[in-house]
């Protein structure tokens, strides 16, 4: 039939070509992946700031004493404007800054009682859960990213290519107790 060099060369050609399919298949995940990180840090900025403007609406409400008030408006503002390096520590003071002023004995029921104060505290309640949730999301999406970069093959192939390895995001998010 066919002489045995056109079949080893078939051979090879075959292992060829699924070598490249496989590092093809693996470069391809490691950009979705890399996306996907992408996708939630934008999602967990989105948070943040929801939450930061949710405690910004509460200390301008006049529903709270004004040392109080000012307290979080600072918190606040520190959170929504802080650089990257210091990003995680702004969000946790206000996430602590948060729990002082809500966690506070008989906060929620005399809030409640005046007006507008049960919107403020579920809008507040909901982008403090928002926050937990896209944190979460985020370090997952990290995780998985940083598994598959440790991969033998893509040290060996430059399969990431420049992209920087992507960092967790640790911050104090414990909602308050509303």
């Amino acid at each position: 039939m066919f002489p045995d060099w056109i079949i080893d060369v078939l051979f090879w050609v075959a292992v060829a070509f699924l070598a490249a399919v496989y590092v093809s298949w693996r470069a391809t995940r490691l950009d979705r992946l890399h996306v996907r990180v992408e996708t939630a840090r934008a999602a967990l900025d989105a948070a943040l700031v929801r939450r930061a403007a949710a405690a910004l609406e509460l200390a301008a409400s006049r529903l709270l004493d004004p040392a109080t008030s000012l307290v979080l408006a600072t918190a606040a503002h520190e959170a929504r404007t802080a650089d990257a390096d210091n990003r995680e520590f702004a969000e946790s003071d206000l996430s602590r800054a948060l729990r002082a002023v809500v966690d506070q004995p008989e906060f929620a029921s005399t809030l409640e009682a005046k007006s507008d104060g049960q919107a403020v505290l579920e809008e507040l309640s909901s982008a403090s859960a928002k926050v937990a949730y896209a944190r979460r999301f985020y370090n997952d999406a990290v995780a998985a990213a940083r598994i598959a970069r440790r991969k033998l093959l893509i040290r060996v192939l430059p399969l990431a290519g420049r992209a920087p390895l992507p960092g967790f995001f640790e911050i104090d998010d414990a909602p308050p107790g509303i």
